[in-house]
């Protein structure tokens, strides 16, 4: 692997979803998540990651799924659909021979390392934002917990949202008996006519210098990532999103120049229509770059 990167970065993250469910809430019948005191519509932190991660799974869907030997790197995915996460650590416990957790882990007091290190080589996901490798503990496989250098809060959208519960037919009957006595069935579907969602988040070089080794390839992986995250992940239910900015604020040192709050007070994003939004040009968004501090850069990657 090459050098993990050397500078902090702060981001944001603008995205907009035009008649669509941006995040569903399965304990409100799928209904778009909202913050009941103020309306604001939210987006969690783990359905933005499962969009990066679909990414770049896709995208490097046709690098060698051969574990990556110590000095080289890889791009699976840990946390994914139909893979037991167990089958994924049992990859690292092979590839140094473990069969007795216990007397391995006696005979080598490094494994430990060894085996978290083997997971941060070969996952791009836990390479950049960590996992708990702790899921099988009464056989003593364990590979560990690993906290990521990049991480991302909720996201949430400029104005309070209005879902809306829209009922719609389908002539497609289910079964045999219901065919007998209808001709259509009803269903329903929550959108959002339109709302504009940011998200903040941030890359620690101290911990990918420390940790997982997340180096520049992989970091320009994930902003490549985020900003292609709805691009390749479109269906009826989420409607049309888009990811509009990305603004990246790149410090001079490996712990930063300022705190982190300060840089996205910087990020202003207002109305310029008094109406009910409806689209990304009833917004403006700008960045008070004079209001930086020395030692970081912003970069509008959108």
């Amino acid at each position: 692997m090459s050098e993990p990167i050397k500078n902090r970065y702060d981001f944001v993250i603008l995205f907009d979803v035009e008649n669509g469910n941006p995040n569903g809430d399965p304990d409100a019948g799928n209904m778009p998540r909202i913050d009941p005191e103020t309306g604001l519509g939210i987006v969690t932190d783990v359905c933005l990651k499962r969009k990066i991660r679909n990414y770049v799974e896709m995208v490097k869907d046709e690098e060698p799924a051969e574990d990556a030997p110590e000095g080289g790197k890889g791009y699976q995915i840990y946390i994914k659909d139909n893979v037991p996460l167990n089958r994924s650590d049992e990859r690292a416990y092979r590839y140094y021979g473990v069969t007795d957790a216990k007397k391995a882990k006696k005979d080598d007091p490094d494994l430990d390392r060894k085996l978290r290190d083997f997971m941060c080589r070969n996952f791009y996901d836990v390479r950049t934002f960590g996992a708990v490798m702790t899921t099988f503990v009464k056989a003593a496989l364990n590979c560990g917990q690993v906290r990521g250098p990049v991480q991302l809060g909720f996201a949430r959208s400029i104005d309070p949202i209005v879902p809306q519960e829209v009922t719609i037919t389908r002539v497609a009957i289910t079964t045999e008996s219901d065919a007998e006595r209808k001709g259509t069935e009803m269903g329903r579907k929550y959108v959002v006519p339109y709302g504009l969602y940011r998200a903040e988040g941030f890359v620690s070089a101290n911990l990918a210098r420390k940790t997982t080794g997340f180096d520049e390839e992989d970091l320009s992986l994930l902003w490549k990532a985020i900003i292609n995250m709805f691009e390749e992940d479109r269906s009826a239910a989420r409607g049309k999103m888009a990811v509009r900015e990305l603004i990246v604020f790149k410090h001079d040192s490996e712990l930063g120049e300022a705190p982190a709050y300060k840089l996205f007070d910087t990020v202003r994003v207002s109305r310029v229509k008094p109406d009910a939004p409806r689209c990304y040009a009833d917004y403006a968004v700008t960045v008070d770059e004079a209001a930086l501090p020395e030692g970081v850069r912003c970069i509008r990657m959108i």
